[in-house]
């Protein structure tokens, strides 16, 4: 996974007004001489998400008066920061110290070392999942290495292994009557593994926790310094306290480990047992509610992005919460611009209308947009239910008749009662939209999903340099770049090259990317005889690149909406060829292009036998391009630079966000309210939605932790997915999706 480490939490101040009742988290601080992080540290804590919380900075004993008037200018950041003083102890008795001074609404503990951060939602989905998980006692999260060295640390818990190896991180949220109950850490030595024997003497009580699965803890390590180092220079003597503290512990505790399917028929929760009464301060901003399946690398979620990013933040404030279990990718970038909660990473589905609920009172949304969730779109007639005066916008990327007849299009309309604005990416969906699912046309609405014309400039790059990176020596590169799957139609290439081969030799074909058939299709064309005209070159990161070396690229998609490929292929000055599917034709015109009829029907689209006709369609529209190539690549750009931009579709987005949320449609807040009087019939529905949904969502939790964890975790299924497992017809559905691609696609998708 790739992971940026320089974007570190709390380098900035940036807290947020909030209207709160009491400090519900005592957040523990120890500190001992240190003036050069514990900015950073108290930064983090601010910046949270949930405010209410009090700080409890305690000095062990500080000497270093640059230290002490560093405290003193803490102090003064916020009123819910106390400093206290005492002799030197060490960290276990510091923290010890610390839990005595915390005020008496608090119901949890986070101890937080000065020197390391946390990021801004972790009290938030923290205190939540121990809401609802009553009997776990604490609450963690996977955790990040950084400064001296960088790692990423994530870890299935089992209590046999913690015996024997701290698994665990030093920071959590711990129940405050559960700390007390064992007797805080206990120990008043300085320098041993504090953390892993409190967790033990949890242990030995049979107490366990929640491990959250997002990155929401950085350590700090440093080099040659630090608690730990010390005290793996006292290791004889800190293992034999932990040794001690570890025979006490006779069975195993089993966590609560997230992602994970848990959900059978119960009665969603609208509400939280415990009302928290949480507001934030109202900005007269547009405060958008965006539901996503997940954060990934591809078009519908570069979409996501790019309109996140870009929307300007003077009006819009921005709330993202995605549905399903993936190693999200772009999770960082998202959250430079907006604030963001995986579901699936810390609540069980019984309980996500009511953190959707507390979300939508807490940041004041007026305006929901959902964008290719299944889920979310079967939580929409509740949140209208619920919210009737909240306009509800989706966004579709194209209709899948080989999912669920229609996919995403479908989803939208069977709830189209409650939606005041369905934006494709193309004019043939919204066409198909209203032709075949009745929709009325007044509320639908084209937007091009457009590509950033800065990043994919011709201009910043030299086409001769990057053909002998790739060590291209053929006059004519056509690329080739796309998930090797079953949708790109990747043995149709095949074909295309060799047809091609039969007339010429002067072209190489450039494929990037990787996927379920790139393997199989590596072995076709060696047994072809090739090898000498085609270059695998892997997934590419920087794609600018890859086009600048191309003179033309190909698209031979059975399915597209409008292919983020062709958007960038023209920003960079190179003609496409692709399958007439979805909105492609609306982009590729005669003057950049080919657009070739798409003769295969989209339901057999695991069959591997093309048609002759639309091989050789391929290959005259190659011919032709090469013929006039310089002629098609000077109008390419010209194309995009006309209306296809980022620049182009952020306005139009502004301009219907802020027309919706400014004037909500009045038929559908009646419709609203209508459902507000059976709002019973909406929950029963989505109840019915997530059983229906638990195959594919147990699929995914597996493969989530099996990608992570592999043979350190064992029942990672849910007791439900085991169950069903045993039935024959559920083995029977898990490889029908295998044949049609469904597991495939979301394979390669958790394994971005």
């Amino acid at each position: 996974m790739d992971f940026d480490f320089s974007k570190q939490p709390g380098k900035i101040l940036n807290k947020q007004k909030y209207i709160y009742k009491e400090p519900l988290i005592s957040v523990i601080i120890p500190f001992y001489n240190d003036d050069k992080y514990i900015d950073q540290a108290v930064n983090c804590v601010l910046n949270q998400t949930f405010p209410c919380f009090e700080i409890l900075i305690i000095d062990d004993g500080s000497k270093d008066e640059k230290s002490l008037k560093k405290l003193e200018e803490i102090k003064k950041l916020d009123e819910r920061i106390k400093v206290f003083h005492k002799e030197n102890e060490g960290l276990a008795a510091t923290r010890d110290y610390g839990a005595k001074k915390a005020c008496k609404t608090s119901k949890y503990l986070f101890f937080l070392d000065s020197d390391d951060l946390i990021e801004k939602t972790y009290f938030e989905c923290a205190f939540f999942t121990l809401e609802i998980n009553k009997k776990a006692t604490w609450a963690y999260t996977d955790s990040v290495g950084f400064d001296a060295n960088e790692y990423l640390w994530n870890k299935w818990f089992t209590t046999k292994k913690m015996k024997n190896e701290n698994i665990l991180v030093s920071t959590a949220m711990i129940r405050k009557e559960d700390f007390f109950e064992v007797g805080g850490y206990g120990v008043k030595e300085k320098s041993f593994f504090e953390d892993w024997n409190f967790w033990l003497k949890l242990l030995a009580k049979g107490k366990y926790p929640v491990r959250m699965n997002f990155y929401g803890f950085w350590y700090r390590r440093k080099a040659n310094s630090g608690e730990l180092n010390k005290a793996k220079q006292n290791k004889k003597r800190a293992m034999e306290i932990i040794n001690n503290t570890a025979a006490t512990v006779k069975e195993e505790v089993d966590a609560i480990q997230y992602p994970r399917f848990e959900y059978n028929w119960e009665i969603l929760k609208e509400n939280f047992d415990n009302k928290i009464e949480v507001k934030k301060e109202k900005n007269n901003k547009i405060n958008i509610l965006i539901i996503v399946p997940w954060m990934l690398l591809g078009g519908a979620d570069k979409f996501n992005l790019d309109l996140i990013e870009k929307l300007d933040k003077n009006k819009y404030e921005i709330t993202v919460i995605s549905t399903e279990p993936a190693i999200n990718t772009m999770r960082q970038k998202i959250e430079d611009f907006a604030t963001v909660y995986d579901l699936t990473t810390f609540l069980d589905h019984e309980y996500w209308l009511a953190f959707i609920n507390y979300i939508i009172d807490k940041n004041n949304i007026n305006l929901i947009l959902n964008t290719n969730s299944e889920i979310g779109y079967a939580m929409l007639p509740y949140i209208k239910a619920k919210h009737s005066n909240i306009p509800i916008i989706d966004y579709i990327h194209m209709e899948e008749w080989y999912n669920r007849n229609g996919g995403y299009s479908r989803d939208s309309s069977g709830v189209a009662s409650i939606i005041d604005k369905t934006l494709t990416c193309n004019k043939n969906s919204e066409k198909i939209l209203e032709e075949h699912f009745n929709r009325n046309k007044d509320e639908l609405q084209t937007v091009y999903i457009g590509v950033d014309e800065n990043k994919f400039n011709p201009e910043l790059y030299n086409a001769e340099e990057l053909e002998k990176k790739y060590n291209i020596n053929k006059k004519y590169v056509i690329g080739f770049i796309c998930r090797i799957t079953e949708q790109k139609r990747p043995f149709l290439l095949l074909e295309i090259i060799k047809k091609l081969r039969t007339q010429k030799d002067d072209f190489v074909f450039l494929i990037a990317g990787d996927g379920n058939l790139l393997s199989k299709l590596k072995r076709k064309i060696k047994n072809e005889k090739l090898e000498d005209c085609v270059k695998f070159i892997g997934k590419v990161e920087q794609t600018e690149e890859f086009y600048s070396a191309c003179d033309i690229t190909l698209n031979c998609s059975i399915k597209e909406g409008v292919a983020l490929t062709s958007y960038e292929s023209l920003s960079m000055g190179v003609p496409v060829i692709s399958s007439d599917v979805g909105g492609q034709k609306e982009l590729i015109n005669e003057d950049v292009g080919v657009v070739v009829p798409c003769l295969q029907k989209e339901e057999d689209i695991l069959e591997f036998e093309y048609e002759d006709d639309e091989i050789q369609n391929y290959v005259d529209a190659i011919n032709k391009i090469i013929k006039n190539l310089d002629k098609y690549k000077q109008n390419c750009r010209k194309r995009i630079l006309e209306g296809f931009t980022i620049s182009h579709m952020v306005k139009n987005m502004s301009q219907i966000l802020e027309d919706t949320q400014s004037k909500p449609n009045q038929q559908k807040i009646e419709n609203g309210q209508a459902l507000a009087k059976n709002i019973e019939i909406t929950k029963e529905l989505l109840t019915k939605s997530l059983i229906a949904l638990n195959i594919k969502y147990t699929w995914e939790c597996e493969e989530y932790n099996n990608v992570y964890y592999s043979k350190e975790m064992h029942n990672n299924i849910s007791q439900f997915g085991e169950k069903m497992w045993k039935y024959s017809w559920y083995r029977g559905l898990i490889k029908l999706l295998q044949k049609l691609g469904i597991i495939g696609f979301l394979k390669k998708k958790m394994k971005i």
